[in-house]
């Protein structure tokens, strides 16, 4: 049976039980960071297999299937806490694995500044994209803790906080915590933002003040709007009966088609901010348009995909399970018909008809197509026409 043996250390060359030598004496091989090779290089025996662990990760797993026996593998602080051993335990489900662990990075923050680090939820940003980040700010979680990597550096993590409103917090910073270069600093996110820090390094986040919730409702005029054209937008009673129609709670990646001023992507994104949300418009100058209302309302994450729908490259993004129609260029059937072929079973599909023709035709393409229809709203917004809100479900069978 393989057997793996984690041994989790600080940033410093550590000092081994007896035990742990001796285990290390009959290793078959050793796995670990180029930094963790240098550390531990006088305690291995001589001639040791050692493979550095660098991504991706086959040439490690391949290593371990081609050298069965006994591996120790090296990790910092403790390697089941978003760690290596996670994915050693996913690929070799079978090992016979065990564990030595140290104290991790943050908690190690926490002990040098005196807090009850079991109060800041731990976010991973090592390797990882920033959703579950930018989803605790919308949430206004008033305190995280966040591991890095050298691409979301701290630098780069308060300068997101703060192009999109989110700046008060303080920013606990450890660089190299556990070694002899270890440094522990408070400062503010205008003053992370410049900062250069040495790797590895954590945080904690704590809030200032009163972190403020998204609002409930974007009214159109506070909105970025296309130039000469400020009545095409989506109204925010449409928006918020629409999205509530869909019933958002239990979807998991959002598309919305012919985006235009993103206001639909915004109320989406800051009322469920687990979703993932995907904009399309075909106009090059939304694209600003776009971000800059998302900057103004604090809604990070809004993956924004310019161009004509059917020419852009759609096969690398993740499949939806809701989307909302808000613009068919004239081919609402074809652009249907794709729709279709992504979304997965199950999932809802939206469209706000402004006429009884687009209505018309929306209801008989679903009822061809094994959409189930809900039942539908139709909304009168000041003296602007009726709109009817039709919300259908894509039939799993």
């Amino acid at each position: 049976m393989q057997k793996i043996t984690l041994i989790g250390i600080y940033d410093q060359p550590p000092e081994f039980s007896g035990r742990l030598k001796a285990m290390m004496a009959s290793a078959d091989g050793f796995a670990g960071g180029k930094r963790h090779h240098d550390m531990v290089r006088r305690e291995l025996p001589d001639h040791a297999r050692w493979v550095d662990i660098v991504a991706p990760l086959r040439g490690l797993f391949d290593a371990i299937r081609e050298n069965p026996g006994h591996w120790v593998v090296f990790a910092s602080g403790d390697p089941l806490f978003f760690g290596i051993g996670n994915t050693l335990k996913k690929e070799f489900p079978d090992a016979e694995m065990s564990v030595f662990p140290a104290f991790n990075a943050l908690q190690l923050l926490g002990h040098r500044l005196g807090i009850n680090y079991g109060e800041y939820p731990v976010i991973s940003l090592t390797g990882r994209p920033w959703h579950a980040f930018d989803e605790a700010l919308i949430q206004g979680k008033p305190r995280m803790g966040v591991l890095t990597d050298r691409n979301k550096t701290p630098a780069a993590i308060a300068e997101r906080m703060l192009r999109y409103g989110y700046s008060g917090y303080l920013m606990h910073l450890g660089e190299r915590m556990g070694g002899e270069h270890e440094q522990v600093v408070s400062l503010t996110l205008q003053e992370a933002r410049e900062r250069e820090v040495a790797f590895p390094n954590c945080l904690l986040l704590e809030a200032t003040q009163n972190p403020s919730l998204p609002p409930k409702g974007i009214p159109e005029e506070e909105l970025e709007h296309l130039a000469g054209r400020p009545r095409m937008i989506t109204k925010m009673p449409v928006r918020q009966t629409t999205l509530s129609l869909m019933n958002l709670s239990d979807k998991t990646v959002f598309w919305d088609i012919g985006a235009c001023t993103g206001s639909i992507s915004l109320e989406a994104r800051l009322a469920w901010p687990h979703l993932k949300v995907t904009a399309f418009e075909k106009r090059d100058e939304s694209e600003g348009i776009i971000r800059r209302n998302a900057e103004k309302f604090g809604a990070p994450g809004i993956e924004l995909v310019t161009g004509d729908y059917f020419l852009v490259d759609k096969d690398e993004l993740i499949a939806p399970d809701a989307v909302f129609m808000g613009g068919y260029g004239g081919a609402m059937e074809q652009l249907l018909d794709d729709v279709c072929t992504r979304l997965a079973d199950g999932g809802v599909l939206a469209f706000n008809a402004v006429s009884g023709e687009s209505r018309e035709r929306f209801v008989k393409w679903c009822r061809s197509n094994g959409f189930q229809l809900r039942d539908p709203v139709q909304l009168v917004v000041d003296d602007h026409n009726a709109i009817s809100i039709l919300v259908a479900v894509k039939s799993s069978f």
